[in-house]
């Protein structure tokens, strides 16, 4: 069963997952990308953009 719920800033995803992991968006023409490998094309996915953290930069 696939629940996805934000809480409070608090995000639960509860689903068959593959694979985690962190990415930066980067600019793509007028737009922005996010980088991932080829072997995922036609996958769904979940993008969670995070409040900006002036410290992580």
């Amino acid at each position: 069963m696939r629940r996805v719920e934000v809480k409070d800033g608090k995000f639960v995803l509860s689903d068959e997952v593959e694979l985690v992991y962190e990415e930066r968006v980067t600019k793509f023409g007028h737009g922005a990308k996010i980088g991932c490998s080829r072997k995922y094309l036609g996958r769904r996915v979940y993008v969670v953009v995070l409040k900006d953290d002036k410290a992580d930069r």
